[in-house]
């Protein structure tokens, strides 16, 4: 079994959702990845913060950002266990953030390092 990194990309990082409207959105995020482990395939996740973060490109410049550098964001990823491409592709398509008009899950096969776990 491999493992795939389901990353969030959100069209427009800088909208701010209502405490209301991000509390509903974490629920369903939660019981989303509860379906996922259920099953056992479940490995981590993790949420990325925009505030302080910082750039560095070839010959060390650095920028903070990336805020309107790009369209746009991560917003964070899951990392998940399937038998193929097309199983870690159906986790993506019950993601609650593609309830967002623009969002998107891009899907990535995890480079395996032999003898490194």
């Amino acid at each position: 079994m491999d493992e795939f990194m389901l990353i969030f990309r959100h069209e427009d990082g800088n909208k701010v959702a209502s405490p209301e409207q991000l509390q509903a959105w974490m629920k369903q995020t939660m019981d989303w990845i509860g379906g996922i482990a259920a099953q056992n395939k479940f490995v981590g996740s993790n949420g990325l913060l925009f505030d302080g973060s910082k750039v560095v490109r070839h010959n060390s410049v650095v920028t903070n950002g990336p805020f309107g550098e790009i369209k746009e964001t991560i917003g964070g990823y899951i990392t998940v266990k399937a038998e193929s491409i097309e199983e870690a592709v159906a986790f993506a398509k019950g993601c609650p953030i593609l309830v967002g008009e623009g969002n998107s899950v891009e899907v990535r096969k995890i480079a395996k390092r032999d003898g490194v776990h």
